[in-house]
């Protein structure tokens, strides 16, 4: 099981020990994750995604911050998108409701 969803958000950079980019999940996409978060999330609040932002597809979990959600964004999906803080971009996710499943 799972749910997809589509948005366009804005790459932030957040520079803790190491610079850490995000993009935040706009409040309409937060408001259907939070109403699966219980059967996703397999702790602390995160929720594991697929998601996908040009070519490159790739796995992660949402951060909960603030009442919505942030979307990390890896180096591996950064550098052969050219993507830099500021950068609007567009992100395909799903978000997968049961994490033990396979696949």
């Amino acid at each position: 099981m799972s749910m997809e969803l589509s948005f366009t958000g804005v790459l932030v950079e957040w520079r803790g020990p190491a610079p850490y980019f995000f993009v935040p999940v706009p409040a309409q996409e937060c408001e259907d994750v939070r109403e699966v978060a219980a059967m996703a999330s397999y702790g602390w609040g995160v929720v594991p995604v697929e998601a996908r932002i040009g070519d490159v597809t790739f796995t992660t979990s949402l951060f909960p911050k603030d009442g919505g959600y942030l979307l990390p964004v890896k180096d591996a999906v950064r550098r052969p998108n050219a993507l830099a803080p500021g950068d609007e971009l567009t992100v395909t996710m799903t978000v997968r409701l049961d994490p033990g499943a396979p696949g």
